[in-house]
């Protein structure tokens, strides 16, 4: 058995405990009343609300909020799904935020060293989760976990039992899509398929490369192989969010990523593909602080150890062995 199959294997087998305990008799709530393939439980569309943890007395007030900081049609696929790291992001995140006790995560340092929040306001009433970013030139704007506007900007990503960042899906297209013979990529940063421009993306209009020759050591007018936006997709996105404001102007000093992930998982363990690509990204950084990152455990463990929210604490231990 491999170290990302056990992970996942340890996370279902503590799922369905946690499902006989909080959940007796509840069976109808699940798409399957028990896991005969492995399978994580899985909320039925019209019930997968349970799937976030909320204050046992919480008012209808407070529960409205939590709910809400997801805006509509922004779920995930499988955000029902106690693998689901959207789930996870709205229980801690979330919960954090309509408390009002979100400042606390301006204690901790990243695994560097490095104050995981920085420089940013500790204001925290913009809070945002599932967050547009719709000044790039995106025909589908960057969405982003969690962010934090302000003079110095936030961009927050969480990742659970995902194996990967995202990639580029130009490399992807296969033969018989629409788009194939006039987007495909063959992975690397250079003029192909008679396009004019070296980014099958950068043609289009999406607005990528005009940015990150100013945040990165990558250069726009040279070729490169690999392309370094192929396997480090999703994280350069999520610099370009915090280092580009609405007005188009960019800079290192305008706000940095924060990546939350889980310990466990072997993906962002040392080498690891998370790992990997978050290294090689920061490494390509013209300031590497412009992206940080912490456990899941290590900031249960902050809150536990400030007796922050008990009840949440408690239930992500009992649910997710945080």
């Amino acid at each position: 058995m491999s170290k990302a199959t056990e992970f996942k294997a340890d996370l279902i087998q503590r799922y369905w405990k946690y499902l006989e305990i909080q959940f007796p008799g509840g069976q109808e709530i699940f798409e399957r009343p028990y896991a005969p393939d492995g399978r994580p439980p899985v909320f039925i569309r019209s019930e997968a609300r349970k799937n976030i943890i909320i204050k046992p007395s919480a008012s209808e007030q407070d529960k409205k909020k939590l709910f809400e900081l997801i805006p509509k049609g922004e779920w995930h696929k499988w955000n029902g799904s106690m693998n689901s790291s959207q789930a996870v992001a709205q229980s801690v995140l979330g919960n954090l935020f309509i408390h009002k006790v979100m400042h606390y995560l301006y204690e901790l340092q990243d695994d560097a060293g490095t104050p995981l929040f920085g420089k940013a306001q500790k204001e925290l009433d913009n809070f945002k989760m599932e967050h547009k970013i719709d000044y790039l030139g995106e025909p589908r704007p960057t969405s982003l976990d969690g962010f934090l506007p302000g003079e110095y900007q936030i961009a927050i990503e969480c990742k659970f039992t995902e194996t990967e960042f995202g990639t580029c899906s130009r490399t992807s297209l296969k033969t018989d899509d629409e788009n194939y013979k006039r987007d495909h990529c063959d992975g690397t940063y250079s003029i192909q398929r008679e396009r004019k421009e070296r980014c099958s993306l950068t043609e289009k209009h999406i607005l990528y490369w005009c940015y990150v020759p100013t945040l990165f050591s990558w250069r726009r007018d040279s070729d490169l192989s690999p392309c370094p936006l192929n396997r480090n997709y999703q994280l350069v996105r999520n610099v370009l969010a915090a280092g580009v404001k609405p007005d188009g102007q960019v800079s290192t000093s305008f706000g940095h990523v924060v990546l939350i992930y889980d310990n466990r998982n072997p993906a962002f363990q040392n080498g690891g593909d998370g790992t990997l690509a978050y290294n090689e990204t920061r490494e390509a950084l013209r300031v590497p602080t412009m992206i940080r990152k912490c456990s899941w455990q290590r900031i249960v463990q902050h809150l536990r150890s400030k007796r922050v929210l008990p009840w949440l604490t408690d239930e992500l231990a009992l649910k997710y062995g945080f």
